[in-house]
């Protein structure tokens, strides 16, 4: 388990609650907590479900719906030109672009959060804890796990930053202090506004459309990237309910060479963590990257909608392996289906180390991020610090799964998304969570005299019954 040392290394860095939470700007709302219902014809390229699967419910009913532009994020990038694309994938997003865009199994993915249990950060499952890890997104999504954490500055204006970065255009008009911009900005921006997939267009119609509306204009290609990658950020890897992004993440571009050493994939993860808790509770839209949560089960737990496709069984990403459409058959299903299908799911069909035998285990991500794959770890992600409990589902590497004492579970990291009313440095604020990860965080130590994980199957469903 845990050390002394290691967790004095997290209390060093925790402040009092009044410290720590600061005065939120009273005209600024929390950008992960506001939904916003716009007008018709007013951003409308907020989910990727179309109209036709997706018609408008009154506000808290009906089934959650997805917020990630998926569609139009592969297909912008795929029709920018090629020294553009080369430029975002050094920065560590190609690989994850590469892969095609499927449909959300929305109702699958409700169930799935529901079992999210805040105090140790992992799925409560009939058979046990279940954790996405950093193994997990380096195989499904190619994204960068190993590099420099994302930490950096976060503003009470950016006003002067999105002019610099962004271009003037974006502060027309506005009076400061700036802390967030609609994303359909962005998209307006190139000519892409209200740009959605119809619910008869295949993905090549629409992006042959995407890129035949596609305007760069006369900016230079750092400033096209940039614009791009907030836009990337703000409707797919970092995504909230919200239709206005957070300009913290565009400070991270300043220096797009930089932002190639970054490790995207922990911070993804980590801010997907940090959103469970309260999408489960409150929201009616799914948050955080949520392809790769689908995906991830759909290869633990077999029962979604997705089907691998032939020819594509010795590619990584591997979220490349899967096609998820629409099925006529299960469009009524609803996530109390998914329930009972979960309560029932046979323990002994669970797929706790898919990736055993796979050929392309020297990937980018795979090989640089491989000495994680098996340590304790917290995930920042600017003011988010997320704990990975690893030593939860030990049998992800193959081993047997000790008992785990409640008292271990704690929450030991913390989240704060608000907008402040002084500047924050994250770097200096988490320098001894970042010197931890830097470390390469804790090896997590194996149980070597157990003979099978009943004794923890015990005290697990002594826990939850």
């Amino acid at each position: 388990m845990r050390t002394r040392a290691k967790r004095g290394i997290i209390r060093g860095h925790r402040h009092s609650e009044e410290e720590e939470e600061e005065v939120e700007m009273a005209t600024a709302g929390e950008e992960e907590e506001v939904a916003e219902d716009l007008p018709e014809g007013e951003d409308t390229e907020g989910g990727d479900e179309t109209e036709a699967e997706a018609p408008r419910r009154p506000r808290g009913k009906g089934r959650m719906r997805s917020r990630v532009t998926w569609d139009l994020c592969w297909a912008w990038y795929h029709a920018l030109p090629e020294a553009q694309q080369d430029q975002i994938a050094r920065m560590g997003f190609g690989h994850l672009l590469s892969v095609r865009p499927f449909h959300l199994d929305v109702p699958y993915l409700e169930a799935l959060r529901e079992r999210w249990e805040e105090d140790c950060k992992a799925f409560i499952m009939p058979w046990g804890h279940m954790i996405p890890t950093l193994e997990d997104v380096a195989y499904l999504t190619g994204l960068p796990v190993q590099g420099e954490p994302v930490v950096g500055l976060e503003r009470r204006d950016y006003y002067d930053n999105i002019v610099e970065l962004l271009g003037p255009e974006f502060m027309a008009g506005r009076r400061r202090p700036i802390r967030s911009i609609l994303l359909g900005s962005l998209s307006e921006a190139v000519g892409l506004r209200g740009r959605r997939r119809g619910p008869l267009e295949s993905l090549d119609e629409f992006y042959a459309g995407v890129r035949g509306a596609l305007d760069l204009g006369d900016r230079s290609e750092e400033r096209s990237v940039r614009l791009f990658v907030s836009y990337l950020f703000g409707r797919l890897l970092f995504a909230t309910q919200s239709s206005q992004m957070n300009c913290k993440f565009v400070l991270l571009l300043r220096d797009l060479a930089q932002a190639g050493r970054y490790a995207w994939g922990a911070a993804m993860l980590g801010h997907l963590f940090s959103l469970l808790p309260s999408s489960s509770q409150r929201s009616q839209s799914t948050r955080g990257f949520t392809p790769f949560l689908q995906i991830w089960g759909y290869t633990r737990f077999p029962m979604g909608r997705g089907t691998l496709v032939e020819g594509r069984q010795m590619m990584v990403p591997l979220m490349t392996r899967w096609a998820v459409a629409p099925d006529p058959r299960v469009t009524d299903r609803r996530a109390g289906d998914v329930r009972v299908a979960l309560d029932h799911y046979p323990h002994d069909q669970v797929v706790w180390t898919p990736y055993v035998g796979e050929a392309d285990a020297s990937h980018p991500a795979v090989a640089a991020g491989r000495p994680l794959f098996d340590r304790h770890l917290l995930l920042l992600c600017l003011g988010t610090c997320e704990v990975l409990y690893l030593e939860l589902v030990v049998r992800t590497l193959g081993w047997h799964q000790p008992a785990i004492e409640a008292p271990s579970l704690g929450r030991e990291g913390h989240s704060r998304r608000r907008f402040f009313a002084e500047d924050r440095d994250w770097g200096a604020d988490h320098s001894s969570t970042v010197a931890y990860w830097r470390e390469g965080g804790e090896q997590v130590v194996r149980v070597t005299d157990l003979q099978d994980s009943s004794a923890y199957m015990e005290d697990y469903q002594t826990r939850y019954a």
